[in-house]
């Protein structure tokens, strides 16, 4: 897949398939669209395009009220498109002029005119243009006056609840990793590197790696402890992830660590990336720190079995 940050350097030789949004998460939905896209596109002759915008249009436009957590990270989105066969991602700057352009302007100078788009593939609640003026009806008089087609992908539901990224995100900040990895069609994930913290796991007996994260504007999920995967240098190892306070040590201070199954490498300054399972309960203030260890035994014992 090639990856275009400056829409002027598109200069398609093929018809053009294209899909358009910011496809936070690219959950099940967004991989229907995605899919559709490349599938056609290679049996018209054509190629397949995605253009996207970064950062988030809330991120521009929502400044002074905004604590918006996004699901994936620009090279996560990246990763994820380019593994549905998607052969360019055009990763335009979002801007406030951008935001301005009325919905005719943006269909005109952006799709046909710079895009040269052939066919649009959509979702069933795309919105486009200045304050979101466009819809999917007002897209299919534009195609019909430009000459390009626009096709519309139905929602994707699990048990008929539609998938969103919103509901994704809301899920997630319940704790609820199971729904939301059915929606995303995969296991949420978060990476970092590994900094030094207080050693209180190792003093415990459960030595911890603690992860700073690499994106502010990633979503982490409720506080609580989750069984997860967790990978360091390619290599998939078992763990039990804490996010929170450490309520029962005086020095609390909100961290992310994780206490990895048969390992005991140095990893600080190391890339490792988290793969959330399932939450398995809530942060405990214990009495004492052997009430802790008799816990942390316990969650062990679970996560081992969830995991295995």
């Amino acid at each position: 897949m090639k990856v275009i940050h400056n829409i002027e350097e598109f200069k398609p030789d093929k018809p053009v398939w294209l899909t358009q949004g910011t496809f936070d998460g690219v959950h099940i939905g967004h991989q229907k669209i995605l899919k559709q896209v490349v599938k056609e596109a290679k049996n018209n002759g054509g190629v397949s395009v995605l253009l996207t915008f970064y950062p988030h249009p809330r991120l521009v436009l929502q400044l002074d009220d905004n604590n918006l957590k996004l699901l994936n990270t620009i090279e996560e989105k990246v990763r994820l498109v380019e593994e549905l066969g998607i052969e360019y991602m055009i990763i335009m700057p979002f801007t406030k002029d951008l935001s301005r352009l009325k919905a005719s302007e943006f269909a005109r100078d952006i799709l046909v005119e710079q895009l040269k788009v052939n066919k649009l593939i959509i979702g069933y609640d795309h919105r486009f243009g200045r304050n979101r003026e466009g819809g999917l009806e007002q897209m299919k008089v534009f195609g019909e006056t430009y000459g390009f087609e626009v096709e519309e992908i139905p929602a994707q539901d699990i048990e008929s609840s539609i998938v969103s990224s919103t509901k994704i995100r809301k899920a997630l900040l319940n704790g609820d990793v199971v729904t939301a990895n059915s929606y995303l069609g995969a296991n949420y994930t978060i990476s970092g590197k590994v900094e030094e913290g207080m050693q209180k796991g190792t003093e415990i007996g459960f030595p911890t790696a603690n992860i700073r994260l690499n994106s502010s504007f990633k979503l982490i999920p409720q506080n609580g402890v989750y069984a997860v995967w967790v990978y360091i240098n390619e290599k998939k190892y078992g763990g039990m992830l804490n996010i929170g306070y450490n309520p029962t040590f005086i020095n609390k201070q909100w961290t992310i660590e994780v206490h990895i199954f048969e390992f005991s490498n140095n990893i600080y300054n190391q890339e490792i990336t988290l793969e959330f399972i399932r939450k398995t309960r809530d942060e405990i203030n214990f009495n004492n720190v052997s009430e802790l260890i008799e816990q942390l035994k316990k969650d062990e014992t679970n996560i081992r079995k969830i995991l295995n």
